[in-house]
């Protein structure tokens, strides 16, 4: 093989073509990471080969081609875009990609096309998750399957692959991210028809063929004129209405008056009660606070009744209002739907159209016939008891009250609780009715202890014999009464003026023992003896009878009490 210098020799042209082809590249300004032009020179199977006027030709796989309907169109001598990796390889080839530069100058062309929001056109490619890959001019882009369409769809195969035109939402430099979206483009296109067919309504408009297009719980979707209306629930009707769909049917046609108009949402809001006079207008002219008429029972809620009274016209029965005797009662316990009823007008709010009814003010109140029984005695059923009290029913009127555990005896002892149950009749007496409520006394039935005070004229410092009922760590507890039902409780402070004498171990039950009455509150059930008391009283008595003249002969309180006791004993004798 003949070696660089013999070929000079043997062709003197040589080095004038090597001059050329030097020349020819400083010429050819190529640089790396940029987009340039190239021209097929041949389309094979799996390459697509093209002139770079580089030191020799690129390959493009044929995959790169296949993503749109390029490929298609493609012939040799075609002049394409091709992003520049690199100018020679380890293995002396240029590196190209026909991928990499529709992305780039797709990714260019997005990044103005954000800023203006243009339309772009592109292809559902496949479905991720959360949305779908949208390729727009060769660029990957995110698309929320929330934005595929103005409304849900269950398939989209008909959108797979084809093309559809797409507005980009958000763009991510960082991250080389684009979202885009369908559903955009469906609403600006609708807006523009919708604002241009507003142009031919406005506020009060009566329109006559508005049609049904779809019914909910909470309102009526109209189509006026191309336009989508919403007829909410609370404009079907002057009255209260259940569900829409039982006052219309789909593609039924209405007459509603357009009632307002929201330029900036393209929202339109219909009305079919603004065709018709408010009956709250002139109300007061036909129904009176405290007069009673006649209704229908239309609907039963946990908190009360609802009652018809006219056209348009309903009133509420609040649970409270439906029994005298029970302020809780269910309401389907005393009323059924359709239903006709007397009520009593409580309250009329014009303003925001709400009627208060009463339908126990129609029954007797059987608080009126109780009233003039305080003090009677009554026969109550227990229907509950509690910690501290008993609650019953009047087996007449079936009117609730109340027994608390000190009306049950004059002890005032918690523990007679224990001895009632549920539903056991109970002899009581009325001790007050006041603002609906009863206050029932089962000791008021009996003789009250205290009224031995009462008896016997008894008062505060008086001296009574009492006995000896049981001994505490604390003191005594003595019976004054015979029955023994007027215990009272004798402090150790007050047992005896001496403290050695005071000790409660030193008495035992039986024994008499002399008090003196120190408290006597009758209305609120206090007594209070002292013996320490009725002790010091005698000696003051004993010492101004006795003591002047025992004093000066130097007699000791002892003596003069040993000589009256002895005086006293003489003349019993």
């Amino acid at each position: 093989m003949a070696t660089e210098q013999e070929l000079k020799k043997i062709n003197p042209l040589h080095k004038e073509f090597q001059n050329l082809l030097d020349k020819d590249f400083e010429n050819r300004k190529l640089k790396e990471n940029e987009i340039i032009k190239a021209t097929v020179t041949e389309i094979t199977n799996n390459f697509i080969i093209v002139d770079c006027k580089a030191k020799m030709e690129g390959m493009i796989p044929i995959e790169e081609f296949k993503n749109d309907d390029e490929l298609t169109k493609l012939k040799v001598g075609s002049q394409i875009e091709v992003y520049l990796e690199r100018i020679e390889s380890f293995k002396g080839e240029i590196v190209i990609s026909r991928d990499k530069a529709k992305k780039m100058k797709a990714w260019k062309k997005m990044e103005k096309i954000f800023e203006t929001q243009e339309e772009m056109t592109g292809y559902i490619t496949g479905k991720v998750k959360g949305g779908f890959i949208a390729t727009v001019d060769g660029l990957p882009c995110f698309m929320p399957s929330s934005q595929i369409d103005v409304r849900p769809l269950k398939r989209v195969d008909h959108l797979m692959n084809t093309p559809v035109k797409v507005i980009a939402t958000r763009i991510d430099k960082n991250r080389g991210n684009v979202c885009v979206s369908r559903r955009a483009v469906l609403e600006k296109s609708k807006n523009a028809e919708i604002t241009e067919a507003l142009k031919n309504i406005k506020e009060g408009d009566v329109v006559e063929n508005a049609v049904v297009k779809a019914t909910t719980d909470w309102g009526i979707f109209l189509d006026i004129n191309g336009i989508d209306a919403l007829l909410h629930v609370s404009d079907l009707s002057h009255g209260r209405v259940k569900k829409p769909s039982d006052l219309v049917s789909i593609g039924q046609k209405l007459k509603v008056k357009i009632t307002k108009i929201d330029s900036k949402t393209n929202r339109v809001s219909a009305s079919i009660k603004a065709l018709t006079e408010d009956p709250y207008e002139n109300i007061e002219k036909k129904y009176k606070v405290g007069e009673i008429y006649e209704g229908e029972v239309t609907k039963i809620m946990d908190y009360g009744c609802f009652v018809r009274i006219d056209e348009g016209i309903e009133g509420l029965i609040h649970n409270s209002e439906l029994d005298w005797t029970n302020k809780n009662i269910r309401p389907n316990k005393v009323l059924s739907v359709s239903q006709k009823i007397k009520f009593k007008i409580v309250n009329i709010d014009k303003d925001t159209k709400r009627i208060s009814l009463s339908y126990k003010a129609t029954l007797p109140n059987p608080w009126d016939k109780i009233k003039d029984k305080v003090g009677e005695e009554v026969k109550i059923k227990i229907n509950n008891i509690t910690d501290k009290a008993i609650f019953g029913d009047l087996v007449d009127s079936g009117l609730s009250g109340m027994l608390h555990y000190k009306e049950i005896s004059y002890e005032e002892n918690i523990d007679d609780l224990k001895k009632f149950k549920k539903n056991e009749t109970l002899n009581v007496k009325i001790l007050e009715i006041k603002d609906d409520k009863i206050k029932f006394s089962k000791r008021s039935l009996d003789k009250d202890p205290l009224d031995f005070f009462k008896d016997h004229n008894k008062k505060i410092g008086d001296v009574i014999t009492t006995r000896i009922h049981e001994v505490l760590k604390t003191g005594v507890k003595v019976s004054i009464d015979k029955d023994k039902k007027l215990i009272v409780t004798i402090r150790k402070a007050d047992l005896a003026k001496d403290a050695a004498d005071a000790r409660p171990e030193v008495f035992s039950s039986g024994n008499a023992l002399d008090a003196k009455i120190t408290e006597l509150d009758i209305k609120n059930r206090r007594v209070k003896l002292s013996v320490k008391a009725a002790q010091i009283d005698e000696e003051k008595s004993l010492i101004a009878k006795f003591g002047e003249g025992a004093t000066k002969s130097g007699a000791t309180l002892k003596g003069i009490f040993e000589k009256a006791i002895g005086k006293k004993g003489k003349k019993e004798k």
